[in-house]
């Protein structure tokens, strides 16, 4: 794992239980400020090997990035089972429950 690597794996774990955090904003605090497509990256390709809460993180107008069909289902799911509010159209309030 390279080290940009490591330091997004401990943003994203850094999302408390509850709260969302957004692709750019895990990248700029891995040092990454243009970093958001990595951080989508390390998500698709780590999240079942290091247990990463990948659902917690959306995009950054607190949209689900997901497809129906592809997780989008089971990532709303999740979020409303920490209490997470997210629309009928998929969308979190990012000022509520953003990091």
């Amino acid at each position: 794992m390279t080290d940009s690597t490591r330091r997004i794996v401990e943003q994203i774990l850094a999302v408390p239980f509850g709260k969302v955090s957004c692709y750019r904003d895990i990248g700029v605090r891995a040092g990454l400020p243009n970093g958001a497509r990595q951080v989508a990256r390390a998500l698709h390709s780590l999240s079942h090997k290091h247990d990463l809460p990948w659902h917690r993180i959306v995009r950054h107008d607190g949209r689900i990035a997901l497809r129906e069909g592809e997780g989008r289902e089971l990532q709303i799911s999740l979020l409303r089972n920490e209490g997470v509010e997210v629309s009928y159209s998929a969308q979190v309030d990012m000022r509520r429950y953003r990091v």
